[in-house]
């Protein structure tokens, strides 16, 4: 075994960070090392309850994971949170916040939050975000929240890598109900209200009303387990383990039946073919007689003088007669 892979499984933070920047390298050598880090230590996975968070813009979800957090740490959980931060579609970074928006739960030695940014992956998941999970696991870490950005169709991504899928909303944003995709709500296991203090507070019962009488009318993503809607104020540590309770609720429903087993087995086939999809678009791009083609049908597709479905089929033709 590496040293790194050790280092890894004895719950070394900087080891740790060390091994999610290799995952998340781009560059061949490093991949080859990341896929040989992740066979190591994978028997060591799956012992962690994985917790997908979305919400909207403004409904406080790093407060939320941070309350979230402080309250496990504090009855001996250790827990990461994987927040994906947007990147720039330009440059490629990103602002990296929620170290300093989540700065008490950083410093706690029974926690590990890693930003990262989401690159052009759909939904806001950095592509290595589940092999990231993995290698929280194998450090020991038995709670793992994965903050996604924002609210769309594509947050079906994070909900495929997790066991339960949190939807945070914030009460007083206008029409809650036609604000939100009822694809999101298709997948949501548990949905927050979030805020439920001060002024909001009766705005926030409302709201939940509302969601609870919409979920009525979606079919659960399962037969185990009815989706429930709880309100908190993470900004006063109220409802945070009403929350709690409801995922450890899911995860013994999920668990007896053998559905959470399921669910699993399914997810690591879905990823399999996402990375032979992603894979087999890296290695399109860089094929020299793709590249030497690429140019001049972008130009033409540009122009108008070919379909973007031929100039697709001319590269592919390049790329299979390439590799055989």
């Amino acid at each position: 075994m590496s040293d790194l892979a050790r280092q890894v499984l004895a719950g070394d933070r900087r080891a740790l960070a060390r091994a999610i920047t290799l995952v998340e390298s781009t560059r061949p050598d490093h991949r080859a090392e990341a896929t040989e880090l992740l066979d190591e230590v994978l028997p060591h996975t799956g012992g962690s309850v994985r917790v997908g968070i979305s919400g909207t813009p403004g409904a406080g979800k790093s407060t939320f994971i941070e309350a979230l957090g402080l309250y496990l740490v504090d009855r001996g959980h250790r827990v990461a949170v994987l927040a994906v931060d947007p990147s720039s579609g330009r440059s490629g970074g990103s602002i990296l916040g929620d170290k300093t928006r989540m700065g008490e739960l950083t410093r706690r030695d029974a926690a590990f939050v890693r930003p990262s940014p989401t690159g052009r992956t759909l939904g806001g998941v950095a592509r290595r975000t589940r092999e990231a999970m993995l290698l929280c696991e194998a450090a020991g870490f038995d709670v793992v929240l994965v903050e996604t950005v924002g609210v769309g169709q594509s947050e079906a991504a994070v909900a495929d890598m997790v066991d339960v899928f949190v939807l945070v909303l914030a009460p007083g944003a206008g029409d809650e109900l036609q604000g939100i995709k009822r694809g999101v709500i298709e997948l949501a296991d548990i949905v927050v209200v979030n805020k439920a203090d001060g002024e909001l507070a009766a705005v926030a019962k409302a709201v939940a009303a509302d969601y609870a009488s919409a979920l009525r009318l979606v079919r659960p993503r399962t037969p185990e387990w009815e989706p429930r809607v709880l309100l908190v104020s993470a900004l006063e540590g109220r409802g945070v383990d009403d929350l709690w309770r409801a995922v450890e609720e899911f995860q013994a429903s999920m668990g007896e039946s053998g559905a959470l087993e399921r669910r699993r087995a399914e997810q690591a086939r879905e990823w399999m073919w996402a990375e032979v999809s992603e894979s087999l678009l890296e290695s399109l791009r860089g094929d020299e007689q793709v590249a030497a083609l690429a140019e001049g049908l972008e130009r033409e597709v540009a122009a108008g003088t070919v379909s973007p479905t031929a100039a697709a089929q001319e590269m592919l033709r390049a790329f299979r007669g390439t590799t055989g």
